[in-house]
């Protein structure tokens, strides 16, 4: 198959995020078993206009701000005559029409529509915007193949008028390779940590105000991440008066993140939706249990009483409670532990990217390709 895969950024934009992370292990290894896929994507200043990336060949045209605005005129300069296949267009952030570019069919790849959850992130008037722009999806994407990373994202979709049988539901992977447990790396004292962009709609501010209810003050948290909400979230922890029991150790290494998931008694996760929830998943492959928000998407990647807790979102003291349960029982860290990293195993990217070739090569055939 010859792939055009549209999405607002690529995996190595300063603002990449799972989204980015879920085009590249599938699409790199579609490529890597002999299709041509062409990422196109917006950049950052000072990005190369193109890159090879995981055997893609990656097309920077504009920011992820003038993206949107620039996308359908680059198709039509460059490739609506290349004969492409297939059109993916990966709906993140803002739709971008793609039925409406031409005669080429196209696959939407729907991680998670925002909705009223862009309220929570962005200033009013741009947070409308993206509500706007999602409302058409129904009408432009009709009869439009979509392909979603969980059964939550599939329910919003018919909610809002999509056909269920155009929907596909095809679960994200982890490399459990490099995500593995260890033995003698839990630290000794209850430790919690959180790993991910620091937005305001990510409600780390709940794991933060959640902690300074533990009464053992041999409990830290370690919250690892980038983003313009960390001056907020410091001045939150020394308005509670935590000290050094909470550190903010910025961006990490794929190394340090391995490293801080093996230490960490549980991972706390207390966003109000997402697409499923990778680094839960990471978690529990490094054998961590996981304290998260009974958010959609977010509750598919946690068994609650399995392999973690799930807690109403915004209840921040239910989530001190689930907290307190794991740091006053080292052995039922290590129970649920196990069984997360049993769960996480069925995961792989492998199969992800093989089910969604069997998805793609079915729509080819349907359109006569």
């Amino acid at each position: 198959m010859r792939l055009l895969v549209v999405n607002w950024q690529d995996r190595e934009n300063p603002q990449a995020g799972g989204a980015e992370i879920h085009l590249h292990e599938i699409f790199g290894r579609l490529a890597a078993r002999g299709h041509d896929v062409t990422l196109l994507c917006g950049g950052w200043p000072g990005c190369p206009s193109e890159a090879t990336l995981d055997g893609m060949h990656v097309v920077r045209v504009g920011t992820r701000y003038t993206f949107p605005f620039l996308a359908r005129r680059a198709w039509r300069r460059r490739f609506a005559g290349c004969g492409f296949d297939l059109i993916v267009e990966d709906i993140n952030k803002v739709p971008l029409h793609t039925p409406r570019w031409g005669a080429t069919p196209v696959v939407a790849v729907v991680p998670h529509l925002f909705g009223g959850t862009a309220f929570q992130e962005v200033p009013a008037p741009l947070a409308a915007m993206v509500w706007l722009a999602e409302r058409p999806i129904p009408h432009v994407y009709r009869g439009v193949p979509f392909e979603v990373i969980s059964e939550s994202t599939a329910d919003d979709l018919e909610q809002r008028g999509v056909a269920r049988r155009d929907i596909e539901v095809i679960y994200c992977g982890i490399d459990s390779v490099s995500y593995t447990p260890a033995a003698g790396t839990r630290s000794p004292t209850p430790l919690f940590a959180y790993l991910g962009r620091l937005k305001r709609y990510k409600r780390v501010d709940l794991i933060i105000q959640a902690f300074a209810r533990l009464g053992d003050p041999t409990a830290r948290l370690e919250i690892a991440g980038a983003g313009d909400y960390r001056p907020a979230l410091e001045r939150l922890a020394q308005s509670l008066d935590l000290g050094d029991r909470v550190r903010f150790l910025g961006r990490i290494s794929e190394t340090e993140k391995v490293s801080l998931m093996r230490r960490a008694w549980a991972l706390a996760f207390t966003s109000p939706k997402e697409g499923w929830g990778i680094t839960n998943l990471e978690a529990a492959a490094c054998g961590t249990p996981v304290v998260a928000s009974n958010s959609p998407g977010i509750r598919e990647s946690v068994r609650d009483g399995e392999t973690g807790y799930l807690v109403p979102h915004g209840d921040v003291a239910a989530l001190a409670a689930a907290m307190a349960r794991l740091a006053a029982a080292p052995s039922l860290v290590d129970t649920l532990g196990y069984a997360a990293r049993q769960f996480a195993e069925q995961f792989t990217w492998e199969r992800s990217a093989i089910e969604t070739e069997t998805h793609l090569m079915r729509v080819l055939q349907k359109t006569g390709g």
